[in-house]
């Protein structure tokens, strides 16, 4: 999942480019253009290893993650049961009695 050899590998193409641009380009675009590089790079890492997990980033029904597996291939929705009627159904109020009150069906 995490490996800390890569990361430092990163950490460290990131220092070498940065302070290459920092050398090529004039003082102010040179230190916005290292500071938006160092911004932008672990940005990079993080999705790439939230899109190996499969985990939380972007569309979950798409993908196929989602918050702990919910909204994988293969398993059902969430439905919701209703307090006062007990009336299984899959919005926000209960559409039998109008009830807020519900409770979430795995």
């Amino acid at each position: 999942m995490f490996n800390y050899k890569s990361y430092i590998v990163f950490l460290a193409a990131s220092l070498v480019i940065s302070i290459g641009l920092q050398m090529i380009l004039p003082f102010p675009y040179g230190l916005m253009a290292a500071l938006g590089l160092f911004i932008a790079f672990p940005m990079l890492l993080r999705r790439r290893y939230m899109n190996r997990m499969r985990g939380y980033g972007g569309d979950s029904e798409t993908r196929g993650g989602g918050f702990f597996g919910l909204g994988s291939e293969g398993s059902t929705r969430v439905s919701y049961v209703c307090l006062v009627c007990n009336n299984k159904h899959k919005g926000g109020t209960c559409p039998r009695c109008g009830s807020k009150t519900q409770r979430a069906d795995f």
